[in-house]
């Protein structure tokens, strides 16, 4: 398991906290552990690593593919 850069730990500790990202920043956001597509909840970061929650669409694969790379986070695609 990689360890969390401490960035990504500081706002992984606050649930108030969030990060809009560079390419996809209208659709796509950190809020605390979550990861928010559009306005649904996606994915969250769990033990060092960003846990999908189901199955999506295309775009919504794409957005949680590229927060996964973005943040350096192992994506678990098994972990709903």
């Amino acid at each position: 398991m990689r360890p969390l850069p401490i960035t990504l730990f500081m706002l992984t500790k606050t649930k108030h906290t969030t990060m809009n990202f560079t390419k996809y920043k209208q659709n796509l956001r950190l809020e605390g552990v979550s990861i928010i597509s559009y306005t649904t909840r996606v994915a969250e970061i769990k033990d060092g690593k960003l846990v999908q929650l189901g199955w999506w669409s295309v775009t919504t694969q794409k957005h949680i593919n590229y927060a996964a790379n973005e943040l350096n986070l192992e994506l678990d695609r098994n972990g709903y």
